[in-house]
């Protein structure tokens, strides 16, 4: 039996399971969902208290921002939203960049960058949450 180029002897289910052509589309989708709702109840953990400190001297601030609940907390929400912004960032780069070099310096760009914000705001809160 001979296959006719541009046909496949996949099955219309297998075609489907493939998961396009860079094998990760719904994984990328779901983790971005993941951390969506990672933010959100992290948002929802942070706020009372970035709402406590508001109005608060420098002391006070320091205070409720070295505690360590309050600094796992925070740690938590600042690794979510990196992450989440990189993998959103890294979608709208591979769906409308369509130069195969401009693509993989953007996503290397992204991927600095990410890691970048990310631990500046990590050393930030461990500084304070360990009295630096």
């Amino acid at each position: 039996m001979s296959v006719s180029p541009g046909s496949s002897m996949r099955t219309p289910r297998r075609r489907v399971a493939g998961l396009g052509s860079a094998r990760s589309g719904t994984g990328h989708f779901w983790l971005q969902r993941l951390t969506a709702l990672a933010n959100l109840l992290l948002i929802l953990i942070a706020l009372p208290i970035v709402i406590c400190v508001a109005g608060q001297g420098h002391a006070a601030t320091l205070a409720m921002l070295g505690h360590p609940l309050v600094a796992i907390v925070l740690l938590l929400l600042l690794f979510s939203v990196c992450y989440h912004m990189k993998i959103g960032m890294q979608v709208v780069i591979e769906d409308y960049v369509h130069a195969e070099g401009t693509k993989v310096l953007a996503l290397v760009a992204n991927t600095f960058f990410t890691i970048a914000v990310g631990s500046a705001g990590a050393f930030a809160v461990l500084k304070i949450s360990f009295g630096g």
